[in-house]
């Protein structure tokens, strides 16, 4: 290191030796800090010392060396004693620098190193031998010029970075650092970096780069330094993926799903594992019903080709399919323009013995229930794919309503349907059919038979009351008898009901629709009292319309003030609904009667009179025998046991009409009233629950007449 200079003193002082005598006035050894020039000459001048620094270069081997005296010169008849303190003296580091005490010299005591201590500031004393001070203290500097001793090292041993292949010259690939502990502001620390050797793996195919990089001080001529940086060359998506073959021929088995038929090879200079060397395949054509996929391998970067909807031998034995690849990451602009790479995939479909199987499931159809037995309802339901040949039968029919025909397949009606059948869900009928096919294995597949249904108007409406009472007296205001009807069917085949009257019977009676279910019948003219038979026309709103005629029993009664018969409705207003209480008496007689005679007829030649029969059996006992006496005896009991029991019902009938007149007071039925204006009142109302909504008075009347016509059969 070369030694700085100072105006007042050399920056490295040179021990005073003795033989060496003084050393000359322009590189003084002897500091007199208290003296200074004066226009006078020099003078003493009372201050502090004031000392420049004292430079001393590191690793000096030449230990101890002076470095410099001081000296008072303060006039002091004793000695002056020198001391100095500080770090390097007495305090850490300890023992580097010593001062003579007599003499003042200070001196290094060993070598120092720049990169520990870079400078030591000291305090120096002149004392007098009994310790007073006869100075102040003075500060000495002392300043450890650099060497170049340190070499310069790298921040790490081995640095690394990467770069784009293709990238262009100058493009910045990574850097490295170094460091020199010597001083940064000398040529001791000044680095040149240099790059000396360098290594390509693989030695054909550039992936890494291996550089040998030396670092040197002093501008490069100084202590050097290497390391290693290794670049690592990334590579873009430049190749194209290429089929490696291109032409491929595969099977797969029909009716089969989720299975590999095979793999295709597809091959990319690339970077193996990555983005720009994985292959995406695409099926581009021919698999148009979307039966095949194919996904790629990452481990092989194979493309798997399977399966995933079923193939059809019948429909079509071979498929042909294109492939395209491609890579994952977009192609780079650096790449070539070649077109992009097709695979043709030949696919053979092998076959399979198949279920048969039905056009439509379910099959569903609609028919009227009253269809006549033999009527097509469906043909032609059901084929096989290998065009074997078919069985059919039906495993469920409830009702047992239909047939088909084993071999064809179609199916008819065996008798009339019924929408009130408990196997009719909503109009709904359900049955299961079966085919099966011939050939070995004899596969069976069902389909559910689903027939609608439709409403046909079957039944015609049914008149009731079948009886009622009436007013004699016409255009009074009395109402009439109110008839309503029943249907089986249902809507629309039902209500609204039309009420209508022959010809011959409207020149006495008229009927007046009261609503869409019931209507009244009235006398056109003042009949006499008495029993009539009216014969009343109804009809449905069916299509067609059925009409139905009935036979009303209308007694027709004086309705004076005070008289027992009223004009009570049958259905609504009275309790005489039913049979009369004459024609009960007439009915009942006629029964016993007929019993009798029938019986009588059919067991003797002659009309059984009980006494003339004892008394012929008596006479004629030679001509018959005592089993045909004992017979004709029988018959002539049996006849007056008919009689008797038409006497006790005629006196039970006299005894039911008593009672009845004498219960049935004025104004007294199923519905009571005070006066006429009630019971009318009660007849003009009643649309208000008729309009379509079922009522209590009709389910009895339903009721009755039910049990009417079972007493009447």
């Amino acid at each position: 290191t070369q030694p700085g200079t100072h105006p007042s003193h050399p920056a490295r002082l040179q021990p005073l030796l003795p033989s060496q005598g003084p050393t000359p006035l322009s590189q003084p050894t002897v500091l007199y800090p208290w003296r200074r020039k004066s226009s006078g000459g020099l003078s003493r001048v009372k201050r502090d010392w004031i000392i420049p620094p004292i430079r001393v270069s590191e690793n000096s081997k030449q230990v101890p060396e002076n470095l410099v005296q001081i000296k008072s010169d303060k006039v002091f008849t004793g000695e002056v004693i020198y001391k100095l303190e500080g770090p390097g003296v007495d305090q850490d580091p300890k023992n580097l620098f010593e001062i003579d005490d007599k003499t003042g010299w200070i001196r290094s005591m060993m070598p120092l190193d720049r990169e520990k201590y870079r400078s030591f500031t000291l305090k120096a004393f002149a004392l007098s031998p009994s310790g007073e001070r006869l100075e102040n203290p003075s500060t000495i500097e002392i300043l450890v010029l650099d060497q170049n001793d340190n070499r310069p090292k790298f921040s790490q041993k081995e640095f690394a970075g990467a770069v784009a292949e293709f990238s262009v010259p100058g493009t910045s690939v990574m850097s490295v650092t170094a460091t020199d502990a010597d001083d940064p502001t000398t040529d001791n620390a000044m680095l040149s970096y240099s790059i000396i050797g360098q290594e390509s793996i693989p030695p054909l195919r550039i992936n890494k780069t291996i550089l040998k990089v030396l670092v040197a001080d002093m501008s490069g001529m100084g202590l050097t330094s290497e390391a290693h940086a290794i670049i690592n060359v990334n590579d873009i998506n430049n190749n194209r993926p290429r089929f490696s073959p291109d032409q491929y021929i595969m099977s797969a088995v029909e009716n089969k799903v989720g299975f590999v038929i095979g793999w295709v090879n597809a091959t990319d200079k690339d970077e193996p594992g990555t983005g720009n060397w994985q292959a995406k395949y695409t099926i581009t054509k021919g698999d148009s019903s979307g039966n095949f996929d194919i996904h790629t391998d990452p481990g092989t970067n194979q493309g798997i080709l399977s399966v995933i909807k079923a193939l059809d031998f019948e429909s079509q034995t071979e498929h042909t399919l294109t492939l395209t690849v491609e890579n994952v990451n977009p192609l780079s602009i650096k790449a070539p323009n070649d077109p992009m790479s097709i695979a043709t995939v030949v696919v053979n479909v092998a076959n399979e013995n198949e279920a048969p199987r039905f056009n439509k499931d379910p099959i569903e159809i609609v028919v009227p229930e009253s269809v006549a037995p033999g009527t097509l309802l469906a043909s032609n339901i059901a084929y096989d794919p290998d065009n074997a040949k078919l069985r059919y039968d039906i495993p469920r029919d409830p009702e047992g309503w239909l047939i088909i025909d084993a071999e064809t397949g179609e199916i008819k009606a065996r008798r009339s349907f019924s929408v009130r059948s408990p196997h009719v869900k909503n109009n709904i009928y359900t049955a299961v059919i079966r085919v099966t096919d011939t050939d070995s294995g004899g596969i069976s597949t069902t389909a559910s038979l689903v027939i609608s249904l439709r409403e046909t108007n079957d039944f015609p409406p049914q008149l009731f009351p079948l009886m009622g009472t009436v007013c004699s007296e016409a255009g009074r205001g009395t109402p009439g008898l109110v008839l309503t009807a029943v249907d089986e069917d249902l809507a629309p085949h039902a209500e609204p009901f039309t009420f209508d009257l022959p010809i011959e019977v409207s020149a006495n009676w008229t009927i007046m629709q009261v609503n869409e279910t019931h209507a009244m019948l009235h006398p056109l003219v003042e009949l006499e009292t008495g029993e009539y038979v009216v014969t009343v026309l109804v009809t449905d709103s069916g299509s067609p319309s059925l009409t139905a005629s009935a036979q009303v029993n209308v007694s027709v009664c004086s309705c004076g003030k005070d008289s027992d018969c009223k004009s009570e409705s049958a259905a609504v207003t009275s309790n005489q609904v039913g049979v009369s209480f004459i024609a009960l008496l007439v009915v009942m007689a006629s029964i016993a009667l007929l019993l009798s005679e029938l019986y009588l007829e059919n067991t003797s030649p002659e009309p059984c009179l009980c006494g003339r029969a004892h008394a012929r059996a008596h006479t004629h006992t030679h001509t018959h025998t005592h089993t045909d006496t004992h017979s004709l005896s029988l018959m002539c009991v049996c006849s007056e046991i008919g009689l008797l029991v038409f006497a006790v019902l005629l006196l039970l009938a006299v005894a039911v009409g008593n009672c009845r007149r004498h219960h049935m007071k004025k104004g007294q039925g199923l519905l009571v009233g005070e006066s006429d204006d009630d019971i009318r009142d009660n007849v003009l109302n009643y649309d208000e629950q008729g309009g379509g909504e079922e009522d209590e008075v009709s389910k009895h009347h339903i009721v009755l007449q039910s049990g009417i016509k079972k007493s009447m059969l």
